[in-house]
């Protein structure tokens, strides 16, 4: 299952540019497949991508379909955000306010 960040109070999922296993660069939703892995690392990915407010963000478990959905409704956009409701188990894009 696939472990994601999640801003405690907003329900915002950390998203970012990756890199997928074909070498290409794409906007979406970082994730870890196992805890231990997860709980190692997140802090210090936090860091290197200068995200605020590191204490505020916490790590939950997600399907992996609800992931995949997570990144198809980004549609590769850094200009949307993405929040997860735990009552509907459904993400919700919002476009990013410049």
């Amino acid at each position: 299952m696939p472990y994601v960040l999640q801003h405690k109070e907003t329900g915002q999922i950390y998203t970012s540019t990756l890199v997928n296993n074909y070498g290409l660069a794409y906007y979406g939703v970082k994730f870890w497949m196992e805890l231990e892995e997860a709980e190692a690392q997140a802090l210090s990915y936090l860091e290197t991508q200068s995200a605020p407010e590191l204490s505020r963000w916490q790590l939950i478990e997600l399907e992996e379909n609800e992931m995949k959905i997570c990144n198809v409704k980004l549609r590769n956009s850094a200009q949307l955000q993405l929040f997860w409701s735990f009552a509907t188990r459904k993400p919700e894009v919002r476009k990013l306010e410049n």
